[in-house]
C-alpha cells in the first residue's frame, strides 16, 4: 500500500471520533437537567393534587328514587271499574279505581232523612218550651182564683155561711194548684237546659243537630272515597292484582303509583367523605342505563343520621367484640331535568360526583 492511501485510511478512521465524543458530553449534560426536570413533574403533580383533593366526591352507591303510594281507601265495597291500565301515565285528580257507591249513596240518604227529622224535634221542643210557659201562666191564674175563694171561705165559715167541708175543699184545692204550678215550673226549666238555657236558640248550634250533621258528614266522606283518585301524576303499576267484581277490603292496596315528576337521587357516601359536602353543592349524575349521558344536579339535604340508625337491629356499640365500621350517610340530590330527557324509574343506578369546591392550602400543611 503506498504512502497516499494508507494516510487517507487514517483520516477516516480518526474522522467520527471527535463528534461522537460530543454527543457523548451533550447526554451526559441533559441527564441531570432531566432528571431535575422529572422530579419536578412528579412534585408539580403531586402537588395540584394535593391542593386539589378533596374538592370531588365520587358516590357510585347511588340510585334513583321517586315519590311512590300504595293506593287504598278507607271504605269497603264491591269494585266497580278500573279506567286504567297497567304502565299507563296519569294526572293528579285522574280517577284510577271506583266502588259500587250504592250502600254509600243509601246511607247519606238515610243521614240527611236523620238530620232533618233532628231538626224539626228541636224546633217544636222550642215551641213546646213556650207551651209550658202558658200551661204555667193558667195555672198560676188557676191559683189566684184558688187563693180568693180560700180567703172569702175563711171569712164565711166563721158566721156559718159556708160549712167546713166547703172550706177544706177550697184550700186542699190552692195548696193542688200550687204543686202544679211549682211541677209545671220544674218541667219548662228542664225545657228550657235542654235548648241551653236559650229560648231563642239557633238550632244549628245545638248539639244534636250538630251530632247529626257529623253522622252525614261521614256519611257522605265514605261516598266520597269510593272513588280514588291520582294524588299527583305519574305511572300505575300492579293494576291487575285488582279486578272489578271483586270486595276490596278497607285500607287493602289496590295498586301502585310511582310519581313522574317527584325524582330524586339517594346516595349513600361514606362518612369519611362528606367532610367538605355542603347544602347546594352541584353534582354532575351518570345514570348507568343512559351511558354517557349526564345530568346537572344539586345537593338538597343530608340526613341527621346514618342508615343504620333506623335499622330494626342496630349495633350494639357496647358489646366486647364490637369493631368499628365505617357508617353510610343518605344524601339527597335533586336532579335538573329539562324537556326531552328519558325517563328516570325508581331504583336506577347511578355515578354521582359532588364538586365540594373545596382548595387546600399550604396552611394545612402546618
Amino acid at each position: 500500500m503506498s504512502q497516499a492511501a494508507a494516510a487517507d485510511t487514517a483520516d477516516r478512521a480518526t474522522a467520527p471520533i471527535v463528534p461522537t465524543r460530543r454527543r457523548r458530553l451533550g447526554v451526559r449534560a441533559l441527564r441531570p437537567i432531566l432528571m431535575l426536570g422529572g422530579i419536578a413533574v412528579v412534585v408539580i403533580g403531586a402537588g395540584y393534587f394535593w391542593l386539589t383533593g378533596g374538592r370531588y366526591v365520587s358516590i357510585d352507591d347511588a340510585y334513583v328514587r321517586a315519590a311512590k303510594e300504595v293506593l287504598a281507601t278507607d271504605v269497603s265495597g264491591i269494585v266497580k271499574s278500573i279506567p286504567v291500565k297497567e304502565g299507563q301515565r296519569v294526572a293528579k285528580g285522574d280517577v284510577l279505581l271506583e266502588l259500587d257507591p250504592l250502600p254509600f249513596e243509601i246511607a247519606v240518604a238515610s243521614a240527611k232523612a236523620n238530620m232533618g227529622g233532628v231538626i224539626s224535634s228541636l224546633n217544636g221542643s222550642k215551641l213546646d218550651y213556650k207551651r209550658m210557659l202558658g200551661d204555667v201562666a193558667v195555672k198560676q191564674a188557676q191559683v189566684e182564683a184558688d187563693q180568693a175563694n180560700a180567703d172569702r171561705f175563711a171569712a164565711l165559715v166563721k158566721n156559718g155561711g159556708v160549712t167546713k167541708a166547703e172550706y177544706d175543699d177550697a184550700r186542699f184545692k190552692l195548696a193542688a194548684d200550687q204543686q202544679s204550678v211549682i211541677a209545671l215550673q220544674i218541667a219548662a226549666a228542664v225545657q228550657l237546659a235542654r235548648l241551653g238555657g236559650d229560648p231563642e236558640v239557633d238550632v244549628h248550634r245545638m248539639s244534636d243537630y250538630l251530632i247529626a250533621k257529623a253522622k252525614l258528614d261521614e256519611a257522605q266522606r265514605q261516598l266520597d272515597h269510593t272513588i280514588i283518585r291520582a294524588p299527583f301524576a305519574g305511572v300505575v303499576t300492579q293494576v291487575e292484582s285488582v279486578q272489578p267484581g271483586m270486595y276490596l277490603a278497607a285500607s287493602t292496596a289496590a295498586f301502585g303509583l310511582i310519581s313522574t315528576e317527584r325524582v330524586w337521587v339517594e346516595a349513600n357516601p361514606k362518612e369519611t367523605e362528606l367532610t367538605h359536602v355542603k347544602l347546594g353543592d352541584s353534582v354532575v349524575v351518570e345514570i348507568d342505563t343512559y351511558p354517557g349521558r349526564r345530568w346537572k344536579a344539586t345537593v338538597e339535604s343530608i340526613a341527621p343520621n346514618s342508615g343504620s340508625e333506623f335499622s330494626i337491629l342496630p349495633a350494639q356499640n357496647t358489646s366486647g367484640n364490637w369493631v368499628k365500621v365505617v357508617q353510610r350517610i343518605p344524601v339527597r340530590i335533586r336532579i335538573e331535568r329539562q324537556d326531552g330527557d328519558p325517563d328516570l324509574r325508581a331504583g336506577m343506578s347511578v355515578e354521582a360526583t359532588i364538586d365540594t369546591n373545596y382548595h387546600r392550602s399550604l396552611r394545612d400543611l402546618f
